[in-house]
């Protein structure tokens, strides 16, 4: 006589039942680290791109050719740039970007045709392709103050920067950073010049 295998049949069931249980915790254990560690990058992220590397959309033409409107850039929080970087800058609750021309205590002056000259040298613009004298109120020759910096944009007959007085010199604590990348759009990626 063959001996028959007796398998309890509410052993079976509550072995698989357990077996579902504990898949079930994994998987609600996997799933919670997985949005704790996607929470965690986002914070990250967004703490990286406000505080070191502000990401920036721009509006308006006082910058073509370099930047045009809706192109996107990374800026790093420096205040190591030197004459001829562009930078960010708060102003009346928004961003705006220009290229740095002169420093404090330096000498800044503008002829009819649009060129500048620092310190009475002619300023070498490469990224420019038209000169205009553009929106100028100020007093020139112009001195820069202590702790500004003097800012134009490269679309000179559009412009508003340090030329008018109602933009001015750039304090120190306005400065949100220089702009480094453009990301966006891709077919001009690269670093800004």
């Amino acid at each position: 006589m063959k001996k028959k295998n007796l398998v309890n049949p509410g052993l079976e069931s509550l072995r698989a039942e357990l077996k579902r249980v504990r898949y079930r915790q994994r998987y609600h254990s996997v799933v919670r680290s997985t949005i704790y560690i996607l929470l965690t990058v986002a914070a990250v992220a967004v703490l990286v791109a406000t505080l070191l590397l502000p990401v920036l959309r721009i509006y308006g033409s006082s910058m073509t050719p370099s930047l045009s409107e809706g192109d996107i850039v990374v800026s790093v929080k420096d205040m190591d740039f030197d004459r001829g970087d562009i930078i960010s800058f708060y102003y009346n609750n928004k961003i705006l970007v220009k290229r740095v021309i002169a420093f404090e205590g330096e000498w800044v002056n503008l002829d009819e045709e649009g060129n500048v000259y620092v310190n009475g040298q002619l300023l070498e613009e490469p990224y420019l392709t038209e000169k205009a004298f553009g929106e100028c109120d100020i007093k020139l020759p112009y001195q820069v103050p202590d702790g500004r910096v003097f800012v134009i944009g490269d679309h000179r007959a559009t412009s508003v920067d340090s030329r008018s007085s109602t933009v001015g010199c750039v304090f120190e604590e306005q400065i949100v950073g220089r702009i480094l990348y453009r990301v966006w759009p891709l077919g001009c990626f690269g670093p800004v010049e």
